[in-house]
């Protein structure tokens, strides 16, 4: 059974959790706590203000997939050491965007070893601009190298490390170019990155590769990874379920054939909106206009 451990510093009442929003500052993220959420012996999930982090430890030493932010790494180091973990050897990065990987910037001058998809990595040593609909685009730039992935790959790759397996992947195009889904097998469990979120419709970065037919297929190709008592892991959100997993999956596909069938109508952006393809899961994932916008745009590229 799952349970939450609460560690560091009070947060602020009014903070809310990160979808897309450029790195608050020092003064913001001076308030924000760290929680832990045990998935099985020696593999928790620390939520704080970013992407969420995987964190396995053992005889072998401390992997994290995806690091949040640098103003965030003391506290997230000091949750490690509270669970039983030591100094962090190995970060995984699910994708290039910055919250979920500025964290490497204080990571990386303390040796720790980057890990991420060819593209990802490709996107770490160069300026990159992002969209996110919600807000002006911005700027995100090189990281140095010390914060760049010492192992890049191109499909999959395998560690042995603290006595499981832990296959890192690549289904194709789908939340980015160079997204990367991280499988613990021995714990029946897997880090999606932002390819999954299930309290919110997806950011489908199609200026920088992303794709929806691709993010379908990732979502599937996961599943096909996994059992149904399989534990998954969102890049933002609760822990959840392969049962969820599935339910999005099925809504990613519902909603991209009722925009192609628009489209193919001859419907603009405009009309597509105003025919609310997304009104059945508007409930449970929120406000649907960025991401229809980007699954249009994704169609008609």
């Amino acid at each position: 059974m799952r349970r939450t451990i609460w560690l560091g510093v009070a947060a602020a009442a009014s903070l809310p959790p990160l979808s897309w929003a450029q790195n608050p500052g020092p003064e913001r993220l001076s308030t924000v706590e760290i929680r832990a959420e045990r998935v099985a012996d020696n593999l928790y999930v620390l939520f704080g203000f970013g992407g969420n982090i995987a964190v396995s430890f053992g005889e072998q030493g401390v992997l994290l997939v995806d690091t949040q932010f640098p103003e965030l790494v003391p506290k997230i180091k000091a949750a490690i050491g509270e669970l039983g973990g030591g100094d962090v050897d190995f970060a995984i990065n699910t994708h290039w965007h910055y919250d979920h990987t500025e964290g490497n910037l204080a990571l990386g001058r303390e040796g720790v070893w980057f890990v991420a998809h060819t593209e990802s990595g490709r996107r770490l040593a160069m300026d990159n601009v992002i969209d996110p609909m919600s807000r002006p685009a911005f700027a995100q730039p090189a990281f140095p190298p010390e914060a760049r992935p010492v192992a890049t790959f191109d499909t999959r790759m395998r560690f042995h490390f603290n006595g499981e397996v832990i296959d890192v992947i690549h289904f194709g195009p789908a939340h980015t170019a160079g997204d990367a889904a991280v499988f613990f097998r021995a714990h029946n469990a897997v880090h999606m990155g932002d390819v999954f979120t299930p309290r919110g419709y997806p950011f489908v970065d199609v200026d920088n590769g992303g794709d929806i037919d691709g993010m379908i297929t990732f979502c599937r190709a996961v599943l096909a990874e996994l059992d149904e008592n399989a534990i998954v892991i969102p890049g933002h959100g609760p822990v959840t379920t392969y049962a969820d997993l599935a339910r999005y999956t099925e809504m990613l596909q519902s909603v991209r054939d009722r925009v192609a069938a628009l489209i193919e109508a001859g419907a603009s952006l405009e009309q597509v909106l105003a025919a609310q393809p997304t009104a059945a899961w508007d409930e449970l994932y929120g406000q649907p206009a960025n991401f229809i916008d980007r699954v249009y745009t994704s169609l008609t590229r």
